[in-house]
């Protein structure tokens, strides 16, 4: 098996804001540390969980701007592409490639369910805009279009498609992709409640959510499943799912947000149509991540494993 193109953890971190809803800069850059002290291999800024979509155009680039600086090439950095148009996607890929972006993350055509023959023209047309390689993520719970296992073999003639981030919450998908593509590309998950499962079928890395407010906890979960501590990787995972399930709502920005908060890596605030939890919403997330605190596991000093 040839070496995947990306492997390991890559975060989908939350841009930090003020209580104006103004863009935080040092505060994201904060966290950028804290992951990369953990031991992640890449970090994708402004996914969803980024809230990109709700960004000016202005703003995304001065993100992605500041944050390869805040990086310094100490890991791979990415920058999610969620445009409605393709023209539009095609400008940003090439504007974040100026700005030293090392890949980007590619979204179908925001708020159109396009079929097969429109969605994959849309992959090929951004990825020809610029030459950064490019990790397709395929979400059909949340943005409508299914990107298959046969689809993605339709794409694999295109070099710069390296990686899938897989989020159809159909775990069986790993194996479907694994027999329709082989190795042709870097496997990722993107579920979060499903990492275990889908590293025992064999994944290449993780796009996480809920672990941005653990990741010393996040990473050496990932590292038991790289070595194949199974048992270990089960203990640590029935902590760690009632924290992972804050991924898969309707609300995960709120969510995971409310999580960095409560860990002290930043703040819950986050912009217009979202709003903060209130009422019994609130008092139900801030249990399940205070249990989550409370319980923590003490983790061991280990040596880590090559990412």
């Amino acid at each position: 098996m040839s070496k995947p193109f990306w492997s390991g953890v890559f975060p989908a971190i939350t841009t930090q804001l003020k209580p104006d809803e103004s863009i935080d800069l040092d505060a994201t850059a904060q966290h950028v540390d804290v992951l990369i002290k953990s031991g992640v291999n890449g970090i994708v800024f402004l996914g969803s969980l980024g809230e990109n979509q709700p960004m000016r155009p202005d703003e995304k680039r001065l993100v992605i701007e500041a944050m390869v600086k805040a990086v310094a090439g100490r890991v791979k950095v990415l920058s999610g592409v969620a445009e409605t148009s393709t023209a539009e996607a095609c400008r940003y890929a090439r504007d974040v490639e100026k700005l030293g972006v090392d890949g980007i993350m590619l979204m179908p055509a925001m708020l159109y369910k396009g079929d097969a023959r429109e969605t994959l023209a849309h992959f090929r047309t951004v990825a020809r805009a610029a030459g950064l390689p490019i990790m397709i993520y395929n979400n059909p719970l949340s943005y409508a279009n299914d990107i298959t296992p046969e689809m993605f073999a339709g794409l694999a003639d295109e070099k710069k498609f390296v990686a899938i981030k897989e989020s159809s919450g159909d775990v069986r998908r790993i194996t479907d992709l694994h027999n329709a593509v082989g190795d042709r590309y870097a496997l990722f998950t993107g579920v979060d409640n499903l990492a275990l499962e889908a590293s025992i079928l064999g994944i290449d890395g993780w796009v996480a959510g809920s672990g941005i407010a653990f990741p010393a906890e996040n990473q050496y979960f990932w590292e038991l499943t790289r070595r194949g501590e199974w048992d270990k990787a089960r203990e640590i995972y029935r902590w760690f799912t009632p924290l992972l399930h804050l991924d898969v709502s309707t609300k995960f920005v709120q969510y995971i947000k409310l999580a960095v908060q409560e860990t002290g890596l930043g703040k819950e605030y986050v912009r217009a149509p979202r709003l903060r939890l209130t009422g019994e919403e609130r008092k139900r997330v801030l249990k399940i991540i205070h249990d989550g605190i409370k319980h923590r596991p003490k983790l061991p000093k280990a040596k880590k494993t090559t990412r």
